[in-house]
């Protein structure tokens, strides 16, 4: 009898298994219809009603382009949008430089496709208070500060190295560790309101802010504009598998095809169209994140 229940509860166990994990499958890849659901995210980089409206607009035309389902996906951090792509539970991510090589990392078959031109000479600013001396990268010793997200290419990333090379090391220099906002638009308003005394952020969201007159130029200025860097990216996964031969090739088209029409849409990225890119463009952001620890 005993053995009996011990089989009982162990077929019970694979059956409930089994249940869940098509319900899970279902829920993750399927549609109404049930065909599979092509699901695309972003680092959130900015506001989430900014990131809705972006990738909301895009999951609408490639859909219209390519005959998918589209479906955007949010992350509530950098790291969560590499897992989620890690797990194929994102097919199409617009990565940072960083997050891009983590993502492809864990992915072998990924493929990097797409990006803005301004990607190709990409910069970050630093940003500090108005009234206080800072004018060079070594005027930074003694100041609070504050990057964006850790996983930031442009926030984190490539300010840590160029303050590096300027002999100034952030655990050990400012007037306490550094604070990780967590997004560029926070980065600006903390500098903005005094919570830190100077920070850095992604130029494009910078130069929007100040055309938008988001941000206070008689409190927060510019001082420093790093060298140039590839940096965002279209990143696709291993998506043939999954939707059929050919689908990566419909889908990069649709990006590298948006013009006119859909200027309200490269509007929200702040480009007038997509280039080609590709894997082997972002190897210097591998090198120098395996060189500050920041990949293993």
């Amino acid at each position: 009898m005993k053995k009996f229940v011990l089989i009982l509860s162990a077929v019970i166990l694979i059956i409930t298994a089994a249940a869940c994990g098509s319900q899970n499958e279902d829920a993750a890849s399927n549609g109404e219809n049930g065909t599979p659901v092509f699901k695309i995210g972003g680092i959130p980089d900015q506001n989430v009603s900014d990131l809705n409206r972006r990738f909301g607009e895009l999951a609408d035309y490639i859909s219209a382009e390519t005959g998918l389902e589209v479906e955007y996906v949010p992350s509530v951090d950098y790291a969560a949008l590499v897992k989620a792509f890690e797990r194929g539970e994102v097919h199409l991510a617009w990565f940072g430089g960083l997050t891009g090589v983590q993502a492809r990392n864990a992915v072998p078959e990924a493929e990097a496709i797409a990006q803005r031109p301004r990607d190709e000479q990409f910069h970050s600013v630093f940003i500090a208070r108005k009234d206080l001396p800072i004018e060079t990268l070594e005027d930074l010793k003694g100041v609070s500060f504050t990057f964006g997200s850790e996983s930031s290419t442009s926030g984190h990333l490539m300010p840590r190295y160029f303050l590096m090379e300027a002999g100034i090391d952030p655990e050990k220099d400012f007037d306490g560790v550094p604070n990780y906002s967590g997004s560029h638009d926070k980065t600006y308003k903390l500098v903005e309101s005094g919570a830190f005394q100077a920070g850095a952020l992604n130029e494009a969201v910078w130069e929007s802010a100040v055309e938008e007159g988001k941000v206070d130029l008689d409190k927060v200025k510019v001082f420093y504009t790093t060298p140039a860097y590839f940096d965002y990216n279209w990143t696709i996964n291993d998506v043939d598998r999954v939707f059929g031969e050919g689908t990566k090739a419909k889908v990069k088209e649709a990006l590298l095809s948006m013009k006119n029409k859909q200027q309200d849409i490269l509007d929200l990225f702040q480009t007038d169209r997509f280039i080609e890119t590709k894997n082997e463009n972002y190897q210097a952001i591998e090198q120098i994140a395996r060189e500050l620890g920041i990949i293993k």
